[in-house]
């Protein structure tokens, strides 16, 4: 036999094709045959090459597959490189994993695995798996397998190459298909001068120090400088191309600070530039950093290619022109998986118990002092009765005492009632605030009244509200603390300095979930289900008693969509996913006037077309986000610099191109975001302006449903945005005659509690006009309490009957807006999170069996959706499907068999 190291291109596997059948080859805990050329058509997949391929049958787990032994031919510290094609048959609908693998048996230790590569496949393609590996000592045996198809599902390999290239060849391998730990960046830390850098429309130097000896490298002898830069975008890059592997997660790592040009202080942002085999281009920001003159400071990012590529290029970027980049180390590595955090363990958790010393004020002000220089006294006649969003999660409660805290002298906005609670709080317990707030006589206009938390000197809101009157008012909010702090001070802030400040009946107690879900589920069942009796006739109707009957439900019909972008729809696990788990999309950027008309005349509908087509093609209803957006930061500086006249002629073509462009595509549009935020069409072109888009785009598409939508409104943490001021908003609208279909609510909430949620959501019902969660995220470091989050978000939604759908802004990590809010990472792995939302989308389908009664019927009560009846008779077995839809008598199903 010829060693590997003796002969470094040859193939170590044997029988790489399976022009000997099985030879060498070993089904792993299933079954296996090889199809040749001249019957290849029995699977339906014929061979590349025309010749043998084998098929993995009766697989009941993800890693039966096929593998091979190759102990004796591997040497220690060469880098093989390996090419498997393969593929897979029925049954499968979408895509699927097929991963290569190596068993490694250990003397004296346990058995490991090596992950090699992946690659997503669908039915009727071959695709190829590839990658590299590398050992520095051979274990006792050593086995490739592929593996991964899910159980049932066949898998096909049509040839396997392993081979140890020469060190130029492994190098270039090592390159394209890179393994954990692998650095992609040549010249890291520029050992090698300014090797493989360049500036991108700038100049780059190579310095051991600069300014006088005072700025020298943090690490190594030398660092580089992007100088003579004349825009944000210049600055220090390297191409990549041919580095990275699509679907594969990636850390950035830099060393950064800036220099020059009396800037002290400006953001360095990581960016990568993209181009598609197509020619199309794209940003990809990875990371950001606020950099100093004053000391190096590290920027860390993670990113994602979901499709191929034909050019890649990393550079930082973002210092204002005449500003010096400087540069340490920039450094991409493969990105290693991080264990998900534990359930948290929560002892004697009180749900319910308020946290406050001396709430009802019988000891006086005893447990509480005055936060700055102000005076604190009890005064009576505030109400007797607890705020209604508390008493709907206290369940049990005693009356409040009338007494309160009456806050005078105060000379500054933050002074109030304060509190310590440090040492009451339990990490990762969501809380619920709930208080009475009046102020005294002498506002100039509005006042916030605030609950906050100083939380190790940090600011925590705890709920806010606006009051413009001498009423006492409800303010309520929620927090949630996930690292241990070494002090807590609770205080109540906010009206302007000199008005006094009343302070009645503070609760903070921990909310009991899973209790308010058996409530939800209750009204679940009032709103989303209904009776329905199944009839049978026929000609043999008279011989059906006792039939055996099986109903299951294929489809809710409760609107449940995501955030998509356009690069998502090249990734064919991203895909597999949505339209397993989806069925309604929103576009996240590129439908926004910034996207398709970026420079005034340049249009970019591309990106949207591109989306559109995909979601007609699988049936995926869409959203239209947004027209316009009122927020000035996001309006294009070309769009601020027009004149009055020339932004309304503007307005009114960005009107007819878009939704003559789009007639009856989108079912929903978003007229202009976020209203109770920003106003910069309203400031320049008046009060109108408003009204008049609504009111153009309904005549422009009369089929679609016309939104506002803002944020903050279901949580009680925003004074521009609570409910009765959302409804205000749109009652003003419809005055004016604008045509206001929907309402939208953002839903990017933390620490969500539910009967906040419910009470915005039954103000907000009373206008009659459906409500959807519009762009739905929540965030937290611990997977198992971000999908509590959601669980309480989708239950409260679900439950509710003004609520006519969800829409989540994202579930795919690196391609959402808010950091640790993912359902699944990067790489295609569903976390805790992930597994809540697919079990709660199992617990709304219904399904039921059981027998004919002697009238012919069967009946069973079901959420509303599409169903599938199985009947089986003596002589037959027959199927029909039926829809649920929403009524409130029962729904007669006639079935003919």
């Amino acid at each position: 036999m010829t060693h590997p190291s003796d002969n470094r291109a040859s193939n170590i596997i044997v029988n790489h094709d399976f022009s000997n059948g099985l030879d060498s080859w070993h089904p792993n805990c299933c079954e296996a045959f090889v199809v040749s050329a001249e019957s290849r058509n029995q699977i339906g997949l014929s061979r590349k090459s025309g010749g043998n391929y084998a098929v993995v049958k009766n697989r009941t787990e993800h890693w039966q597959g096929l593998e091979q032994d190759v102990t004796s031919r591997i040497s220690p510290g060469c880098t093989y490189f390996v090419s498997a094609c393969v593929g897979v048959s029925e049954p499968l609908s979408g895509f699927t994993n097929v991963m290569a693998t190596l068993k490694l048996e250990n003397h004296g230790s346990a058995t490991s695995y090596l992950f090699i590569g992946k690659t997503s496949v669908s039915k009727g393609k071959w695709e190829m798996v590839e990658g590299t590996f590398s050992l520095s000592t051979v274990p006792k045996r050593v086995i490739f397998y592929l593996e991964g198809p899910p159980p049932g599902v066949e898998l096909l390999i049509d040839s396997v190459v392993i081979s140890c290239s020469s060190s130029s060849k492994s190098e270039s391998t090592s390159e394209r298909f890179n393994i954990a730990g692998d650095e992609i960046i040549i010249n890291p830390q520029f050992v090698d001068g300014l090797s493989n850098w360049s500036g991108r429309g700038c100049k780059v130097v190579l310095h051991d120090s600069m300014a006088d000896g005072k700025i020298v490298p943090q690490t190594g002898k030398v660092f580089a400088s992007a100088t003579e830069r004349t825009q944000s975008w210049n600055g220090i890059q390297q191409e990549i191309t041919g580095r990275l592997q699509r679907k594969l997660a990636y850390n950035v790592m830099a060393v950064v600070r800036i220099y020059g040009n009396n800037v002290t202080s400006a953001t360095v942002q990581a960016t990568l530039w993209v181009q598609t085999p197509d020619r199309r281009e794209q940003y990809i920001g990875i990371a950001k950093v606020q950099a100093t003159d004053k000391d190096w400071v590290q920027l860390q990012g993670k990113f994602l290619l979901n499709g191929s590529q034909s050019r890649v290029v990393i550079y930082l970027e973002g210092p204002p022109p005449g500003t010096d980049i400087l540069v340490n180390v920039l450094s991409i590595k493969h990105a290693e998986k991080i264990p998900p955090s534990p359930p948290p363990v929560i002892e004697n958790p009180d749900y319910g118990v308020n946290i406050i010393t001396n709430s009802q004020l019988s000891d006086g002000t005893n447990g509480w002092f005055p936060l700055g220089n102000c005076n604190l006294s009890v005064a009576l006649g505030s109400p007797h009765i607890l705020p209604p969003m508390a008493r709907a999660s206290l369940g049990v409660y005693e009356p409040l005492s009338g007494r309160y805290i009456l806050v005078t002298k105060r000379t500054q906005t933050w002074m109030g009632p304060a509190q310590m609670i440090t040492d009451k709080l339990k990490l990762f317990l969501t809380y619920q605030v709930s208080a009475w707030v009046q102020i005294g006589s002498g506002a100039s206009g509005p006042q916030n009244v605030n609950v906050a938390l100083s939380v190790d000197g940090q600011w925590v809101n705890g709920g806010q509200v606006e009051i413009k009157d001498g009423r006492w008012h409800e303010i309520g909010g929620s927090f949630r603390i996930e690292k241990q702090p070494s002090k807590v001070m609770v205080y109540i802030q906010g009206p302007a300095a000199g008005l006094d400040l009343m302070v009645a009946g503070l609760q903070i107690f921990p909310v009991d979930r899973v209790d308010r879900f058996k409530h939800l589920a209750r009204q679940t069942d009032m709103t989303r289900k209904r009776d329905v009796i199944l009839q049978f006739s026929g000609s043999s109707s008279s011989s059906l008693f006792g039939t055996s009957v099986k109903v299951t439900q294929t489809q809710n019909s409760f609107p449940i969509g995501s955030c998509i972008n356009r690069t998502n729809i090249d990734n064919e696990d991203f895909v597999d996913f949505f339209l397993k788990n989806f069925n309604w999309a929103v576009f996240g950027n590129e439908l926004k006037w910034y996207w398709t008309e970026p420079q005034r005349g340049n249009f970019n509908y591309k990106d949207a077309d591109d989306m559109l087509a995909f979601c007609q093609d699988h049936k995926i209803e869409t959203r239209g986000h947004c027209i316009f957006w009122e927020v000035q930061s996001t309006v294009q500086q070309w769009i601020q610099a027009l004149n009055k006249k020339d932004l309304m002629t503007a307005v009114q073509n960005r009107l007819t191109g878009l939704l003559t462009r789009y007639k009856g595509k989108f079912r929903h549009y978003d007229v202009n975001n976020e209203m109770l935020h920003g106003s910069f069409y309203q400031d320049r072109l008046g009060k109108d302006i408003r009204a008049y888009m609504f009111k153009t785009a309904n005549q422009l598409d009369p089929s679609a449903t016309l939104f506002v939508n803002d944020y903050h409104v279901e949580d009680g943490c925003d004074t521009r945005s609570y409910p009765e001021k959302y409804i205000e908003q749109i009652l003003d609208f419809q005055q004016q005659g604008a045509p206001v279909g929907g309402i939208g609510i953002q839903g990017h909430i933390d620490n969500p509690v539910g009967p906040i949620v419910s009470d915005a959501l039954d103000k907000l019902g009373v206008l009659g006009l459906p409500i959807w969660f519009t762009e739905l995220d929540v965030s937290s470091v611990n997977e198992h309490v971000r999908g509590e989050d959601l669980e309480v978000m989708l239950r409260e939604a679900f439950a509710h009957p003004a609520v006519e759908g969800v829409m989540l802004w994202g579930f795919w990590e690196l391609f959402m807006s808010r950091d640790n809010a993912h359902l699944v990472d990067a790489e295609g792995e569903i976390n805790e999170t992930g597994k809540i939302f697919l079990a709660l989308k199992q617990e709304w389908l219904s399904h039921a069996h059981g027998r004919i009664d002697i009238q012919g019927q069967f009946e069973f009560r079901g959420f509303h959706g599409t169903y599938v009846v199985e009947i089986e008779t003596e002589s037959d077995k027959v199927s029909k499907t039926f829809v649920v839809d929403k009524g409130d008598s029962p729904l007669v199903v006639s079935i003919d068999l």
